[in-house]
């Protein structure tokens, strides 16, 4: 569990810097023989492109040609099966089906476990609170990227139903 804890923190230190960007505040780590091998973060606003997930960007950066010479070996699509991913929020259907086509061992993230999604097995629950509070946060800020942004000075961060542990 300290080690889930670990990966999951990398996770949110990048859902916490998309978070002061203004984008959606989703983080994830790849893991492959213990250690971290990419990370991502949503990029939506920021690229103007909706595919731009934290799990789709973290998938590119171990395909591309920088992961090859940082690591000294080339990240194929069958090394995924030994592959765990730490993030912050449920992945979304577009994620969850790339997800399920690169056949991953683990997909930990915080709020339920979407065991009732065939294809590959998850963990939920880590950091549960942490991450609901960050989207909270978000989501009761205006949001300028918004099409039709919304006035929420009337809006307040309801934590009374959540706890929060040391996240450093």
């Amino acid at each position: 569990m300290e080690e889930q804890k670990k990966f999951m923190k990398e996770a949110f230190r990048l859902a916490q810097e998309a978070y002061e960007i203004g984008e959606v505040p989703v983080g994830c780590a790849f893991v492959y023989n213990g250690e971290i091998v990419s990370t991502g973060r949503n990029e939506t606003n920021e690229t103007k492109n909706g595919t731009r997930h934290a799990e789709l960007v973290a998938i590119d950066r171990l395909l591309s040609p920088e992961f090859t010479n940082l690591y000294g070996y080339e990240f194929s699509v069958d090394m995924f099966k030994d592959t765990v991913l730490y993030v912050t929020v449920e992945p979304c259907i577009m994620c969850s089906y790339a997800l399920r086509q690169l056949n991953l061992v683990v997909v930990v993230q915080y709020w339920m476990s979407l065991e009732e999604l065939p294809g590959y097995p998850s963990l939920g629950g880590i950091m549960k609170d942490e991450a609901i509070l960050l989207l909270r946060k978000f989501y009761i800020r205006e949001n300028s990227n918004a099409p039709i942004p919304k006035k929420k000075s009337k809006r307040v961060l309801k934590t009374d139903d959540i706890s929060i542990s040391d996240t450093t």
